[in-house]
Protein backbone atom coordinates (compact mmCIF):
# COMPACT_ATOMS: atom_id res chain seq x y z
CA UNK A 1 0.00 0.00 0.00
CA UNK A 2 1.62 3.24 -1.19
CA UNK A 3 0.56 6.46 0.53
CA UNK A 4 1.58 9.93 -0.69
CA UNK A 5 1.57 12.85 1.74
CA UNK A 6 1.38 16.56 1.10
CA UNK A 7 0.98 19.71 3.20
CA UNK A 8 -1.07 22.64 1.89
CA UNK A 9 -1.74 26.03 3.46
CA UNK A 10 -5.15 27.52 4.15
CA UNK A 11 -7.33 28.52 2.50
CA UNK A 12 -7.57 25.34 0.42
CA UNK A 13 -9.10 25.12 -3.04
CA UNK A 14 -12.61 23.86 -3.74
CA UNK A 15 -11.46 20.45 -5.02
CA UNK A 16 -9.44 19.71 -1.88
CA UNK A 17 -12.28 20.95 0.30
CA UNK A 18 -14.70 18.57 -1.41
CA UNK A 19 -12.29 15.67 -0.88
CA UNK A 20 -12.04 16.37 2.85
CA UNK A 21 -15.78 16.87 3.13
CA UNK A 22 -16.50 13.59 1.36
CA UNK A 23 -13.98 11.72 3.54
CA UNK A 24 -15.58 13.24 6.65
CA UNK A 25 -19.04 12.14 5.56
CA UNK A 26 -17.85 8.65 4.62
CA UNK A 27 -16.11 8.05 7.97
CA UNK A 28 -19.08 9.55 9.82
CA UNK A 29 -21.37 6.87 8.34
CA UNK A 30 -19.00 4.13 9.53
CA UNK A 31 -18.06 5.47 12.98
CA UNK A 32 -21.36 7.24 13.73
CA UNK A 33 -19.39 10.36 14.66
CA UNK A 34 -19.81 13.83 13.17
CA UNK A 35 -16.25 14.93 12.39
CA UNK A 36 -16.90 18.23 10.58
CA UNK A 37 -16.77 20.41 13.72
CA UNK A 38 -13.53 18.90 15.02
CA UNK A 39 -11.95 19.39 11.58
CA UNK A 40 -13.08 23.05 11.47
CA UNK A 41 -14.45 22.18 8.05
CA UNK A 42 -16.32 25.47 7.67
CA UNK A 43 -13.06 27.46 7.96
CA UNK A 44 -10.81 25.56 5.57
CA UNK A 45 -11.56 27.57 2.43
CA UNK A 46 -12.32 30.95 4.00
CA UNK A 47 -10.09 33.70 2.60
CA UNK A 48 -9.13 34.91 6.10
CA UNK A 49 -8.23 31.47 7.52
CA UNK A 50 -4.70 30.73 8.69
CA UNK A 51 -3.33 27.24 9.03
CA UNK A 52 -2.69 24.14 6.97
CA UNK A 53 -3.87 20.66 6.03
CA UNK A 54 -1.81 17.49 5.79
CA UNK A 55 -3.30 15.14 3.20
CA UNK A 56 -2.70 11.42 2.60
CA UNK A 57 -3.60 9.85 -0.76
CA UNK A 58 -3.66 6.22 -1.83
CA UNK A 59 -1.39 6.30 -4.89
CA UNK A 60 -3.21 3.35 -6.47
CA UNK A 61 -6.65 4.99 -6.39
CA UNK A 62 -5.70 8.70 -6.01
CA UNK A 63 -8.31 8.85 -3.24
CA UNK A 64 -7.88 10.94 -0.10
CA UNK A 65 -7.71 8.45 2.78
CA UNK A 66 -6.64 10.62 5.71
CA UNK A 67 -6.09 14.24 6.68
CA UNK A 68 -5.05 16.57 9.44
CA UNK A 69 -6.54 20.07 9.59
CA UNK A 70 -4.80 22.72 11.72
CA UNK A 71 -6.32 26.17 12.09
CA UNK A 72 -5.00 29.27 13.88
CA UNK A 73 -8.48 30.38 14.93
CA UNK A 74 -7.54 33.48 16.92
CA UNK A 75 -4.44 34.67 15.07
CA UNK A 76 -1.98 34.02 17.92
CA UNK A 77 0.05 31.22 16.27
CA UNK A 78 -1.79 28.63 18.38
CA UNK A 79 -3.24 25.85 16.25
CA UNK A 80 -6.32 23.74 16.86
CA UNK A 81 -5.95 20.50 14.94
CA UNK A 82 -7.72 17.22 14.36
CA UNK A 83 -7.00 14.02 12.43
CA UNK A 84 -9.30 11.86 10.33
CA UNK A 85 -8.34 8.46 8.89
CA UNK A 86 -10.40 6.12 6.72
CA UNK A 87 -10.99 3.00 8.89
CA UNK A 88 -9.52 0.75 6.16
CA UNK A 89 -6.18 2.59 6.49
CA UNK A 90 -5.87 2.83 10.27
CA UNK A 91 -3.34 -0.01 10.41
CA UNK A 92 -1.16 1.39 7.63
CA UNK A 93 1.14 3.43 9.89
CA UNK A 94 -0.27 6.74 8.69
CA UNK A 95 -0.35 8.18 12.21
CA UNK A 96 3.45 8.09 12.61
CA UNK A 97 4.08 9.98 9.37
CA UNK A 98 1.22 12.38 10.12
CA UNK A 99 2.60 13.38 13.53
CA UNK A 100 6.09 13.82 12.09
CA UNK A 101 4.77 16.11 9.32
CA UNK A 102 2.64 17.97 11.85
CA UNK A 103 5.66 18.68 14.04
CA UNK A 104 7.59 19.91 11.00
CA UNK A 105 4.74 22.20 9.94
CA UNK A 106 4.49 23.69 13.43
CA UNK A 107 8.22 24.43 13.49
CA UNK A 108 8.11 26.05 10.05
CA UNK A 109 5.25 28.30 11.18
CA UNK A 110 6.82 29.01 14.58
CA UNK A 111 3.72 27.81 16.36
CA UNK A 112 3.33 28.99 19.95
CA UNK A 113 0.98 26.19 20.98
CA UNK A 114 -1.37 23.42 19.90
CA UNK A 115 -4.72 22.04 20.97
CA UNK A 116 -6.23 18.82 19.63
CA UNK A 117 -9.98 18.56 19.04
CA UNK A 118 -11.73 15.17 19.06
CA UNK A 119 -15.38 14.25 18.78
CA UNK A 120 -16.39 12.80 22.15
CA UNK A 121 -17.00 9.36 20.54
CA UNK A 122 -13.81 9.24 18.45
CA UNK A 123 -12.26 6.10 19.95
CA UNK A 124 -9.54 5.80 17.29
CA UNK A 125 -8.42 9.39 17.75
CA UNK A 126 -8.24 8.99 21.52
CA UNK A 127 -6.10 5.86 21.10
CA UNK A 128 -3.64 7.68 18.82
CA UNK A 129 -3.33 10.69 21.13
CA UNK A 130 -2.62 8.47 24.12
CA UNK A 131 0.02 6.64 22.08
CA UNK A 132 1.88 9.88 21.38
CA UNK A 133 1.68 11.40 24.84
CA UNK A 134 -1.31 13.74 24.62
CA UNK A 135 -3.55 14.18 27.67
CA UNK A 136 -7.13 15.31 28.15
CA UNK A 137 -7.62 19.01 28.95
CA UNK A 138 -11.31 19.95 28.78
CA UNK A 139 -14.59 19.34 26.95
CA UNK A 140 -16.61 21.86 24.95
CA UNK A 141 -20.16 21.43 23.73
CA UNK A 142 -22.06 23.11 20.94
CA UNK A 143 -25.48 24.38 21.98
CA UNK A 144 -28.07 25.49 19.46
CA UNK A 145 -31.46 27.17 19.30
CA UNK A 146 -33.91 28.24 16.65
CA UNK A 147 -33.73 31.88 15.59
CA UNK A 148 -36.94 33.57 16.66
CA UNK A 149 -38.51 36.96 17.10
CA UNK A 150 -38.10 38.13 20.68
CA UNK A 151 -39.93 40.78 22.66
CA UNK A 152 -37.32 42.62 24.68
CA UNK A 153 -38.80 43.29 28.11
CA UNK A 154 -35.47 43.77 29.87
CA UNK A 155 -34.46 47.27 30.96
CA UNK A 156 -31.00 46.94 29.35
CA UNK A 157 -30.53 48.85 26.11
CA UNK A 158 -28.72 46.66 23.56
CA UNK A 159 -26.88 48.39 20.71
CA UNK A 160 -23.79 47.96 18.46
CA UNK A 161 -20.36 48.53 20.01
CA UNK A 162 -19.01 52.11 19.72
CA UNK A 163 -15.22 52.11 19.93
CA UNK A 164 -15.05 55.76 20.98
CA UNK A 165 -17.19 55.30 24.10
CA UNK A 166 -17.21 51.55 24.78
CA UNK A 167 -13.57 50.46 24.39
CA UNK A 168 -12.42 50.87 28.00
CA UNK A 169 -15.63 49.44 29.52
CA UNK A 170 -15.38 46.43 27.21
CA UNK A 171 -11.74 45.86 28.16
CA UNK A 172 -12.79 45.88 31.82
CA UNK A 173 -15.62 43.41 31.18
CA UNK A 174 -13.28 41.02 29.31
CA UNK A 175 -10.73 41.30 32.13
CA UNK A 176 -13.33 40.53 34.79
CA UNK A 177 -15.04 37.75 32.83
CA UNK A 178 -12.13 36.01 31.11
CA UNK A 179 -9.08 37.17 33.08
CA UNK A 180 -7.63 38.71 29.92
CA UNK A 181 -4.72 41.13 29.95
CA UNK A 182 -5.31 44.49 28.26
CA UNK A 183 -3.38 43.39 25.16
CA UNK A 184 -5.40 40.18 24.94
CA UNK A 185 -8.65 42.13 25.26
CA UNK A 186 -7.60 44.50 22.48
CA UNK A 187 -6.79 41.53 20.23
CA UNK A 188 -10.19 39.95 20.95
CA UNK A 189 -12.00 43.23 20.29
CA UNK A 190 -10.11 43.68 17.01
CA UNK A 191 -11.03 40.14 15.94
CA UNK A 192 -14.69 40.57 16.86
CA UNK A 193 -14.90 44.04 15.33
CA UNK A 194 -13.13 43.36 12.05
CA UNK A 195 -13.77 39.67 11.36
CA UNK A 196 -16.12 38.88 8.45
CA UNK A 197 -19.76 38.65 9.55
CA UNK A 198 -18.97 39.69 13.14
CA UNK A 199 -20.87 42.30 15.17
CA UNK A 200 -20.09 43.30 18.76
CA UNK A 201 -23.17 44.26 20.80
CA UNK A 202 -23.20 45.89 24.22
CA UNK A 203 -25.93 46.03 26.84
CA UNK A 204 -26.15 49.43 28.49
CA UNK A 205 -27.76 49.65 31.95
CA UNK A 206 -27.84 52.38 34.56
CA UNK A 207 -25.69 54.58 32.33
CA UNK A 208 -22.82 52.13 31.83
CA UNK A 209 -21.87 49.18 29.64
CA UNK A 210 -22.98 46.17 31.66
CA UNK A 211 -22.53 43.27 29.24
CA UNK A 212 -21.57 42.24 25.73
CA UNK A 213 -22.04 39.57 23.09
CA UNK A 214 -20.63 39.04 19.58
CA UNK A 215 -22.67 37.53 16.76
CA UNK A 216 -20.91 35.80 13.87
CA UNK A 217 -22.73 34.98 10.65
CA UNK A 218 -21.36 31.82 9.05
CA UNK A 219 -23.24 30.80 5.91
CA UNK A 220 -26.74 29.74 7.09
CA UNK A 221 -25.86 29.81 10.79
CA UNK A 222 -25.22 32.49 13.36
CA UNK A 223 -22.66 31.81 16.07
CA UNK A 224 -22.47 33.56 19.43
CA UNK A 225 -19.17 34.28 21.14
CA UNK A 226 -17.62 36.51 23.82
CA UNK A 227 -20.74 36.67 25.99
CA UNK A 228 -19.82 38.44 29.23
CA UNK A 229 -21.46 40.50 31.96
CA UNK A 230 -19.67 42.82 34.38
CA UNK A 231 -19.71 41.45 37.97
CA UNK A 232 -21.63 44.53 39.17
CA UNK A 233 -24.53 43.59 36.90
CA UNK A 234 -24.66 39.82 37.19
CA UNK A 235 -27.85 38.00 38.15
CA UNK A 236 -29.95 40.77 36.62
CA UNK A 237 -30.93 38.77 33.53
CA UNK A 238 -28.55 40.64 31.20
CA UNK A 239 -26.92 37.49 29.77
CA UNK A 240 -30.34 36.01 29.00
CA UNK A 241 -31.45 39.28 27.42
CA UNK A 242 -28.34 39.31 25.19
CA UNK A 243 -29.01 35.73 24.09
CA UNK A 244 -32.61 36.55 23.19
CA UNK A 245 -31.36 39.62 21.33
CA UNK A 246 -28.95 37.43 19.33
CA UNK A 247 -31.76 35.01 18.43
CA UNK A 248 -33.93 37.94 17.34
CA UNK A 249 -31.10 39.46 15.29
CA UNK A 250 -30.58 36.11 13.54
CA UNK A 251 -34.32 35.88 12.80
CA UNK A 252 -34.36 39.39 11.32
CA UNK A 253 -31.28 38.51 9.25
CA UNK A 254 -32.99 35.50 7.68
CA UNK A 255 -30.94 32.93 9.63
CA UNK A 256 -32.65 29.90 11.13
CA UNK A 257 -30.13 28.50 13.61
CA UNK A 258 -28.09 30.09 16.42
CA UNK A 259 -25.12 28.21 17.88
CA UNK A 260 -22.53 28.68 20.61
CA UNK A 261 -19.73 26.73 22.25
CA UNK A 262 -19.35 26.33 25.99
CA UNK A 263 -17.00 24.38 28.26
CA UNK A 264 -18.84 21.56 30.02
CA UNK A 265 -17.28 22.51 33.37
CA UNK A 266 -18.94 25.94 33.22
CA UNK A 267 -22.17 24.98 34.99
CA UNK A 268 -23.33 28.58 35.46
CA UNK A 269 -23.08 29.28 31.72
CA UNK A 270 -24.82 26.00 30.87
CA UNK A 271 -27.73 27.01 33.08
CA UNK A 272 -28.00 30.42 31.38
CA UNK A 273 -27.98 28.89 27.88
CA UNK A 274 -30.58 26.28 28.75
CA UNK A 275 -32.79 28.95 30.31
CA UNK A 276 -32.58 30.90 27.05
CA UNK A 277 -33.79 27.87 25.05
CA UNK A 278 -30.50 26.35 23.86
CA UNK A 279 -29.85 22.59 23.84
CA UNK A 280 -26.67 20.55 23.35
CA UNK A 281 -26.07 19.17 19.85
CA UNK A 282 -22.40 18.12 19.84
CA UNK A 283 -19.42 17.66 22.17
CA UNK A 284 -15.68 17.94 21.49
CA UNK A 285 -12.92 16.83 23.83
CA UNK A 286 -9.64 18.78 23.76
CA UNK A 287 -6.16 17.43 24.40
CA UNK A 288 -2.74 18.97 24.96
CA UNK A 289 0.73 17.52 24.52
CA UNK A 290 2.35 16.18 27.68
CA UNK A 291 1.17 16.63 31.25
CA UNK A 292 -1.70 19.05 31.80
Amino acid sequence: MNIAFMTVSLPIDEETFQEIQQLSQFVKEIDRCAYAKALNLSLLKKAFSRGFCILAYDENTNALVACITAVDKIGLDTYEWSMLVDPMYRDAGIDETFLSLLSKAFKERRAMGELVALHANDLYGRKILKKYGYTYSFSESTFEAEAEMAEMHHSAYIRPFNELTDLEPLIEIYREAFGDLREESLELIALNKNGPGRVIWVAEMDGEVAGTITTVQEELNQWITSLAVHPRHRRKGIATALLHWAKDFAYRSGIKRVLLDVEMENEEALSVYQKAGFHMSNQLDFYVYGEY
